[in-house]
């Protein structure tokens, strides 16, 4: 059982997670002694476990290796990563141009729908992300990595596309919020009231 559920797949995830906090580190050089190579390899950092978000489950499905730990594992993971590295960019000030109501919608989000998956649990079910979820996750990665790059490139300053890309992601994620939850009250919450 404990072959099967650490396969590489999860183990990609396991690696997804353990990212964010070299993430955060990295990010707390820059602040704190202006290590501008701290953004970049924070970047370069995000980018590797966000490709191994889109590989974990390519490789769960061909090698048909899906578990219910990957199901649970690989959204938290999303979680963790994104989420961490939003509260930090909010940290860096207001240079980094992330405005903290964004992030406690978009938290505040990750919170509701983790708690839905815990009630789905709690009945024996595990709740993949459905494709709204997926989309979000991945215009949210795509959002972060201008974000965190932050400085000019060849005179081109990334952030401004960065900002329309978290703009496009909040709303994604007030969709896909707003989805789960009606799934959720039309498949828990009537088999209650019923």
């Amino acid at each position: 059982m404990a072959r099967k559920a650490l396969n590489l797949p999860n183990c990609l995830t396991l690696a997804r997670i353990l990212a964010a906090p070299v993430i955060v580190l990295l990010l707390y050089l820059e602040m704190w002694f202006q290590f501008r190579f701290g953004a970049y390899l924070a970047c370069l950092m995000f980018m590797l476990a966000s490709l191994t978000d889109m590989f974990d489950g390519m490789i769960a499905r061909q090698q048909n290796t899906i578990t219910n730990l990957g199901k649970f594992l690989d959204p938290l993971a999303d979680k963790l990563l994104i989420g961490s590295v939003l509260i930090m960019l909010v940290r860096m000030g207001a240079d980094w141009k992330v405005p903290a109501w964004v992030v406690i919608i978009i938290v505040g989000r990750e919170l509701m729908v983790t708690g839905m998956r815990a009630v789905a649990a709690e009945k024996g079910e595990v709740v993949a992300a459905d494709k709204f979820g997926k989309a979000k996750t991945i215009v949210q990665m795509f959002a972060l990595v201008p974000l965190l790059w932050h400085y000019p490139v060849f005179g081109y300053n990334p952030v401004p596309l960065g900002q329309v890309l978290l703009y496009l992601a909040l709303v994604l994620t007030v969709f896909s919020g707003a989805n789960y939850l009606v799934n959720f009250y039309k498949k828990w919450l009537k088999q209650e009231e019923n």
